[in-house]
């Protein structure tokens, strides 16, 4: 599964200004409505949900948030790199500065993990994330994502 399948170039904020958790999540929620075109209100509820459960803060200024929704019909993605990190209650206790939102439909099962899979072996090179933080436009970032070795990391 590429990160491209689940990324269009037009999901992507290379320059998110948040000044806290809830805030990142309102902004990528109204991102998500853009692309999915499925309301605001309920992408947040989601995602809000799930990081009540605990964040998705994976560490080293990563962050992968992602909900189930019955209304989504494939698997869509909104990534975002922050002007500035916020806390994000991560496991390692570092700000964040790169999301990666996934939204998956309610049936989606082993389609789901396997998509947050990909995006944190994708988002564990330190490399890529190198050059995803030195980017600052949209298509910079979504080569980098969707280059060869993101596409074939295993």
């Amino acid at each position: 599964m590429a990160l491209a399948d689940l990324l269009k170039q037009d999901a992507i904020i290379p320059n998110l200004r948040a000044n806290s958790k809830k805030q990142l999540l309102q902004e990528l929620a109204e991102k998500a409505a853009a692309v999915t075109g499925l309301p605001e209100r309920e992408i947040f509820d989601v995602i809000l949900q799930r990081e009540r459960l605990g964040s998705t803060g994976v560490g080293n200024g990563i962050a992968i948030p992602h909900g189930k929704l019955n209304a989504i019909k494939t698997i869509a993605g909104v990534f975002a790199r922050l002007e500035t990190p916020v806390d994000f209650e991560a496991l390692d206790d570092q700000p964040v500065d790169l999301v990666f939102l996934l939204l998956a439909p309610e049936g989606a099962g082993a389609d789901h993990l396997k998509a947050l899979s990909r995006i944190a072996r994708v988002l564990r090179d330190p490399e890529m994330v190198a050059k995803i933080r030195a980017s600052d436009n949209a298509t910079s970032i979504y080569a980098c994502l969707n280059q060869e070795g993101a596409t074939n990391a295993a």
